[in-house]
């Protein structure tokens, strides 16, 4: 078992029908962080009723809606982990994720960030949708990968809250150009759901730049490190 404690962020806007399932999966962890932080970025239905069956579990914050990348920096100012995670309302977690990822940590010390690949999976009522437009959807890396030293963020700051869908990538290649050292895991840890009302179903093309711009990330971070050597 890793030593570091892990800190867990989940942003939610209005995410009453899975978010106690996001939770299961963060509590069902072979190695469980050492605390869940759900900022709810202002939802109006019955998210903090969901939240509250978690009391004993779970630190909540709530807030004016800001969007999801504002959401995350809001649980970073409170999360006092040695490495941050991230998995949206309406994803899940493999069982052996954090611990997959701790490990990597420890074996390097160097590492800064680690990523793993996701899978994406479909609502009942959008199974017409998947055969579509699973390809356009595939992709290796989703925010429910991302585990980081908080060092990391002390480094390269919060995430851009003013960029709403590219926070995360933007967050990754200032990483990636500062040096940052980065690992992508080759095994499926997340699992990204596709419903009515989430941005993945509108994306198509932009999954292709994010597999650009991660790539650009690592090879970065090779040179930096094979630099530094």
């Amino acid at each position: 078992m890793s030593a570091l404690r892990v800190s867990c962020i989940v942003p939610v806007y209005n995410g009453e029908r899975f978010l106690a399932e996001a939770l299961d999966s963060i509590i069902a962890q072979r190695e469980p962080p050492f605390e869940i932080i759900v900022v709810d970025d202002g939802s109006i239905d019955d998210t903090p009723d969901v939240v509250a069956r978690y009391r004993e579990r779970v630190r909540y914050q709530r807030q004016e809606n800001a969007g999801p990348a504002a959401a995350r920096n809001a649980g970073l100012h409170l999360a006092s982990g040695d490495l941050i995670a991230f998995l949206d309302a309406d994803d899940l977690w493999h069982p052996d994720k954090l611990a997959r990822q701790s490990s990597r940590f420890t074996a390097r010390p160097e590492l800064g960030i680690s990523l793993a690949r996701a899978h994406n999976f479909w609502v009942p009522e959008l199974a017409h949708e998947e055969e579509q437009l699973r390809a356009s959807l595939a992709t290796p890396m989703s925010i429910g990968s991302l585990v980081a030293r908080r060092s990391v963020f002390d480094r390269i700051g919060p995430f851009d809250a003013t960029a709403r869908h590219k926070d995360v990538i933007g967050w990754l290649i200032r990483a990636g150009h500062e040096g940052v050292a980065v690992e992508a895991l080759p095994e499926v840890l997340v699992y990204r759901r596709v419903h009515e009302s989430n941005m993945s179903r509108n994306r198509r093309g932009e999954d292709a730049d994010e597999l650009l711009a991660l790539a650009t990330i690592l090879v970065d971070s090779r040179r930096a490190r094979a630099d530094s050597g």
